[in-house]
Protein backbone atom coordinates (compact mmCIF):
# COMPACT_ATOMS: atom_id res chain seq x y z
CA UNK A 1 0.00 0.00 0.00
CA UNK A 2 1.14 3.53 -0.73
CA UNK A 3 -0.32 6.95 0.07
CA UNK A 4 0.79 10.30 -1.37
CA UNK A 5 -0.49 13.84 -1.75
CA UNK A 6 -1.26 15.36 -5.13
CA UNK A 7 -0.92 19.07 -5.78
CA UNK A 8 -3.61 20.69 -7.91
CA UNK A 9 -4.36 24.32 -8.61
CA UNK A 10 -4.29 27.08 -6.02
CA UNK A 11 -7.07 29.60 -5.55
CA UNK A 12 -8.03 32.55 -3.37
CA UNK A 13 -10.88 32.95 -0.91
CA UNK A 14 -11.81 35.81 1.38
CA UNK A 15 -9.77 35.65 4.57
CA UNK A 16 -12.67 36.69 6.77
CA UNK A 17 -14.84 33.92 5.35
CA UNK A 18 -12.11 31.36 5.89
CA UNK A 19 -11.43 32.31 9.51
CA UNK A 20 -14.92 33.27 10.67
CA UNK A 21 -15.09 35.26 13.90
CA UNK A 22 -11.31 35.33 14.37
CA UNK A 23 -10.04 38.93 14.01
CA UNK A 24 -7.92 39.75 10.97
CA UNK A 25 -4.82 40.80 13.00
CA UNK A 26 -4.67 37.17 14.19
CA UNK A 27 -5.40 35.24 10.99
CA UNK A 28 -3.32 37.63 8.87
CA UNK A 29 -0.23 36.18 10.58
CA UNK A 30 -1.20 32.69 9.41
CA UNK A 31 -2.12 33.44 5.79
CA UNK A 32 -1.55 37.04 4.62
CA UNK A 33 -4.30 38.55 2.49
CA UNK A 34 -3.98 40.42 -0.79
CA UNK A 35 -5.43 43.88 -1.50
CA UNK A 36 -8.88 42.30 -1.95
CA UNK A 37 -8.66 40.55 1.44
CA UNK A 38 -8.21 37.17 -0.25
CA UNK A 39 -5.79 34.48 0.97
CA UNK A 40 -4.16 31.79 -1.16
CA UNK A 41 -5.27 28.20 -0.58
CA UNK A 42 -4.23 24.84 -1.94
CA UNK A 43 -6.58 22.17 -3.30
CA UNK A 44 -4.59 19.12 -2.21
CA UNK A 45 -5.80 15.61 -3.04
CA UNK A 46 -4.70 12.13 -1.98
CA UNK A 47 -3.74 9.10 -4.07
CA UNK A 48 -3.83 5.71 -2.36
CA UNK A 49 -2.78 2.38 -3.86
CA UNK A 50 -3.83 -0.90 -2.27
CA UNK A 51 -3.81 -4.37 -3.85
CA UNK A 52 -3.94 -3.09 -7.40
CA UNK A 53 -6.67 -0.55 -6.71
CA UNK A 54 -6.02 3.16 -7.04
CA UNK A 55 -8.11 5.55 -4.95
CA UNK A 56 -8.22 9.31 -5.52
CA UNK A 57 -9.61 11.46 -2.70
CA UNK A 58 -11.21 14.69 -3.99
CA UNK A 59 -10.50 16.25 -7.37
CA UNK A 60 -9.88 19.98 -6.99
CA UNK A 61 -11.73 22.63 -8.96
CA UNK A 62 -11.29 21.35 -12.52
CA UNK A 63 -11.02 23.49 -15.65
CA UNK A 64 -14.43 23.47 -17.35
CA UNK A 65 -15.82 26.72 -15.93
CA UNK A 66 -15.48 30.02 -17.79
CA UNK A 67 -12.94 32.78 -17.20
CA UNK A 68 -15.45 34.88 -15.24
CA UNK A 69 -15.98 32.07 -12.74
CA UNK A 70 -12.28 31.42 -12.24
CA UNK A 71 -11.62 35.15 -12.03
CA UNK A 72 -13.55 35.31 -8.77
CA UNK A 73 -11.04 32.90 -7.23
CA UNK A 74 -7.80 33.87 -9.01
CA UNK A 75 -7.15 30.26 -10.01
CA UNK A 76 -3.42 29.75 -10.52
CA UNK A 77 -0.68 27.14 -10.54
CA UNK A 78 1.75 26.65 -7.68
CA UNK A 79 5.18 28.27 -7.62
CA UNK A 80 7.13 25.01 -7.22
CA UNK A 81 8.60 22.77 -9.91
CA UNK A 82 6.44 20.54 -12.09
CA UNK A 83 2.84 20.71 -13.21
CA UNK A 84 0.44 21.27 -10.35
CA UNK A 85 -2.83 20.39 -12.10
CA UNK A 86 -4.63 17.26 -10.92
CA UNK A 87 -3.99 15.24 -14.07
CA UNK A 88 -0.42 16.52 -14.24
CA UNK A 89 0.19 15.38 -10.68
CA UNK A 90 -1.36 11.98 -11.40
CA UNK A 91 0.95 11.59 -14.39
CA UNK A 92 3.86 12.72 -12.24
CA UNK A 93 3.03 9.88 -9.84
CA UNK A 94 3.33 7.42 -12.73
CA UNK A 95 -0.35 6.91 -13.52
CA UNK A 96 -3.00 8.04 -15.98
CA UNK A 97 -6.64 9.03 -15.55
CA UNK A 98 -7.68 5.60 -16.81
CA UNK A 99 -5.77 3.93 -13.95
CA UNK A 100 -7.95 5.43 -11.22
CA UNK A 101 -10.34 2.75 -9.95
CA UNK A 102 -12.16 4.78 -7.29
CA UNK A 103 -12.77 8.43 -6.48
CA UNK A 104 -13.89 9.30 -2.94
CA UNK A 105 -15.54 12.72 -2.77
CA UNK A 106 -15.41 14.10 0.76
CA UNK A 107 -18.22 16.44 -0.29
CA UNK A 108 -19.46 18.11 -3.45
CA UNK A 109 -18.51 21.77 -3.08
CA UNK A 110 -17.01 22.95 -6.37
CA UNK A 111 -13.40 23.08 -5.13
CA UNK A 112 -13.57 19.39 -4.17
CA UNK A 113 -15.59 17.86 -7.01
CA UNK A 114 -15.00 20.15 -10.00
CA UNK A 115 -12.12 18.05 -11.32
CA UNK A 116 -14.30 14.94 -11.42
CA UNK A 117 -16.12 16.05 -14.58
CA UNK A 118 -14.81 17.47 -17.85
CA UNK A 119 -16.34 19.11 -20.88
CA UNK A 120 -15.86 17.15 -24.10
CA UNK A 121 -17.40 18.92 -27.10
CA UNK A 122 -21.01 19.49 -25.99
CA UNK A 123 -21.00 16.77 -23.33
CA UNK A 124 -20.08 16.67 -19.65
CA UNK A 125 -18.45 13.34 -18.76
CA UNK A 126 -16.41 11.89 -15.87
CA UNK A 127 -12.67 12.60 -16.03
CA UNK A 128 -11.84 9.09 -14.79
CA UNK A 129 -13.56 6.67 -17.18
CA UNK A 130 -12.89 3.47 -15.23
CA UNK A 131 -13.53 4.79 -11.72
CA UNK A 132 -16.37 4.32 -9.31
CA UNK A 133 -17.26 7.64 -7.68
CA UNK A 134 -18.23 7.41 -4.00
CA UNK A 135 -20.20 9.88 -1.85
CA UNK A 136 -22.49 9.61 1.16
CA UNK A 137 -26.13 9.39 0.00
CA UNK A 138 -27.32 12.03 2.48
CA UNK A 139 -24.71 14.42 1.16
CA UNK A 140 -25.74 13.64 -2.42
CA UNK A 141 -29.34 14.58 -1.61
CA UNK A 142 -28.10 17.71 0.15
CA UNK A 143 -26.09 18.70 -2.94
CA UNK A 144 -28.77 18.10 -5.57
CA UNK A 145 -31.39 19.94 -3.49
CA UNK A 146 -29.16 22.76 -2.20
CA UNK A 147 -30.09 25.22 0.51
CA UNK A 148 -29.71 28.95 -0.27
CA UNK A 149 -26.55 29.23 1.82
CA UNK A 150 -24.64 26.57 -0.14
CA UNK A 151 -26.33 26.81 -3.53
CA UNK A 152 -23.41 28.64 -5.15
CA UNK A 153 -21.05 25.86 -4.06
CA UNK A 154 -23.10 22.98 -5.49
CA UNK A 155 -22.87 23.27 -9.29
CA UNK A 156 -25.07 20.84 -11.19
CA UNK A 157 -22.48 20.41 -13.95
CA UNK A 158 -20.07 19.02 -11.35
CA UNK A 159 -22.56 16.60 -9.86
CA UNK A 160 -25.26 15.24 -12.16
CA UNK A 161 -22.94 13.84 -14.89
CA UNK A 162 -21.50 11.43 -12.31
CA UNK A 163 -24.92 9.88 -11.74
CA UNK A 164 -25.86 10.00 -15.42
CA UNK A 165 -22.71 8.04 -16.31
CA UNK A 166 -23.68 5.17 -14.01
CA UNK A 167 -20.36 5.48 -12.15
CA UNK A 168 -21.75 6.84 -8.87
CA UNK A 169 -22.17 4.66 -5.77
CA UNK A 170 -23.31 5.61 -2.30
CA UNK A 171 -21.17 4.74 0.69
CA UNK A 172 -23.93 3.39 2.92
CA UNK A 173 -25.26 1.01 0.28
CA UNK A 174 -22.05 -0.80 -0.65
CA UNK A 175 -18.95 -1.89 1.25
CA UNK A 176 -16.12 0.52 0.51
CA UNK A 177 -13.48 -1.69 -1.17
CA UNK A 178 -10.40 -0.73 0.87
CA UNK A 179 -9.59 -2.87 3.87
CA UNK A 180 -7.22 -0.43 5.60
CA UNK A 181 -9.38 2.66 5.06
CA UNK A 182 -11.95 3.88 7.56
CA UNK A 183 -14.59 6.53 6.95
CA UNK A 184 -15.81 9.09 9.45
CA UNK A 185 -18.75 11.43 8.81
CA UNK A 186 -19.12 14.98 10.09
CA UNK A 187 -21.95 17.49 9.67
CA UNK A 188 -20.67 20.90 10.74
CA UNK A 189 -19.24 22.12 7.45
CA UNK A 190 -21.93 20.49 5.31
CA UNK A 191 -24.23 17.50 5.61
CA UNK A 192 -22.34 14.16 5.89
CA UNK A 193 -18.86 15.22 4.80
CA UNK A 194 -16.63 12.12 4.64
CA UNK A 195 -13.19 12.00 6.27
CA UNK A 196 -11.07 9.03 5.15
CA UNK A 197 -8.57 7.53 7.61
CA UNK A 198 -5.79 5.25 6.37
CA UNK A 199 -3.74 2.76 8.38
CA UNK A 200 -0.20 2.71 7.01
CA UNK A 201 2.98 1.44 8.70
CA UNK A 202 1.19 1.32 12.03
CA UNK A 203 0.09 4.95 11.78
CA UNK A 204 -3.28 6.58 11.12
CA UNK A 205 -3.35 9.21 8.39
CA UNK A 206 -6.51 11.35 8.49
CA UNK A 207 -7.54 13.56 5.58
CA UNK A 208 -9.17 16.61 7.15
CA UNK A 209 -11.10 17.96 4.11
CA UNK A 210 -12.95 21.08 5.31
CA UNK A 211 -13.27 20.11 8.96
CA UNK A 212 -9.74 21.45 9.54
CA UNK A 213 -8.80 22.93 6.15
CA UNK A 214 -5.35 24.17 7.17
CA UNK A 215 -2.88 23.97 10.02
CA UNK A 216 -4.04 27.45 11.02
CA UNK A 217 -7.52 26.06 11.72
CA UNK A 218 -6.43 23.67 14.49
CA UNK A 219 -7.45 25.99 17.39
CA UNK A 220 -11.14 25.36 18.13
CA UNK A 221 -12.48 28.92 17.49
CA UNK A 222 -10.92 28.98 14.00
CA UNK A 223 -14.03 27.90 12.08
CA UNK A 224 -14.95 28.98 8.56
CA UNK A 225 -17.95 31.18 7.92
CA UNK A 226 -18.86 28.74 5.15
CA UNK A 227 -19.81 26.10 7.74
CA UNK A 228 -23.54 25.53 8.04
CA UNK A 229 -23.33 24.47 11.70
CA UNK A 230 -20.27 26.19 13.23
CA UNK A 231 -20.91 25.09 16.81
CA UNK A 232 -21.13 21.49 15.65
CA UNK A 233 -17.88 21.96 13.73
CA UNK A 234 -16.21 22.98 16.98
CA UNK A 235 -17.44 19.84 18.73
CA UNK A 236 -16.37 17.65 15.82
CA UNK A 237 -12.94 19.27 15.72
CA UNK A 238 -12.54 18.80 19.46
CA UNK A 239 -13.27 15.08 19.23
CA UNK A 240 -11.07 14.47 16.19
CA UNK A 241 -8.16 16.48 17.55
CA UNK A 242 -8.31 14.77 20.94
CA UNK A 243 -8.12 11.35 19.32
CA UNK A 244 -5.41 12.57 16.94
CA UNK A 245 -3.30 13.76 19.88
CA UNK A 246 -3.91 10.61 21.93
CA UNK A 247 -3.07 8.24 19.05
CA UNK A 248 -0.45 10.36 17.27
CA UNK A 249 -2.38 10.62 14.02
CA UNK A 250 -0.94 12.30 10.94
CA UNK A 251 -3.36 14.98 9.76
CA UNK A 252 -3.34 15.97 6.08
CA UNK A 253 -4.64 19.46 5.26
CA UNK A 254 -6.47 19.88 1.97
CA UNK A 255 -6.26 23.66 1.73
CA UNK A 256 -3.07 24.67 3.56
CA UNK A 257 -0.88 26.41 0.93
CA UNK A 258 2.36 25.41 2.68
CA UNK A 259 1.88 22.62 5.21
CA UNK A 260 0.80 19.22 3.88
CA UNK A 261 0.63 17.31 7.14
CA UNK A 262 1.11 17.59 10.89
CA UNK A 263 0.77 15.85 14.21
CA UNK A 264 -0.85 17.53 17.21
CA UNK A 265 -0.45 17.52 20.97
CA UNK A 266 -2.26 18.78 24.06
CA UNK A 267 -0.79 22.01 25.45
CA UNK A 268 -1.89 24.48 28.12
CA UNK A 269 -3.65 26.41 25.32
CA UNK A 270 -5.44 23.33 24.02
CA UNK A 271 -4.58 21.08 21.06
CA UNK A 272 -1.84 22.61 18.94
CA UNK A 273 0.51 21.57 16.12
CA UNK A 274 3.36 19.36 17.31
CA UNK A 275 5.30 18.64 14.11
CA UNK A 276 4.55 19.58 10.53
CA UNK A 277 5.99 18.81 7.11
CA UNK A 278 5.44 16.70 4.00
CA UNK A 279 3.29 13.59 4.36
CA UNK A 280 6.14 11.44 3.07
CA UNK A 281 8.36 12.65 5.91
CA UNK A 282 5.94 11.18 8.49
CA UNK A 283 5.59 7.84 6.72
Amino acid sequence: MHLQTLDTDYFKLDGGAMFGVVPKPLWQKLNPADELNRCTWAMRCLLYEEAGQLLLVDTGIGDKQDAKFFGHYDLHRGDGPGESSLLGSIRGAGYDAADITDVLLTHMHFDHVGGAVKREADRLIPVFPNATYWVHPDHWNWAVHPNPREKASFLRENILPLQESGQMKFLSETIFPYADTYLQYVDGHTEKMTLPLFRINGRTVAFMADLIPSSGHVPLPYVMSYDIRPLLTMDEKKNVLQQAADENWILVFEHDPVTEAATVELTEKGIRIKEKGKLAEFL
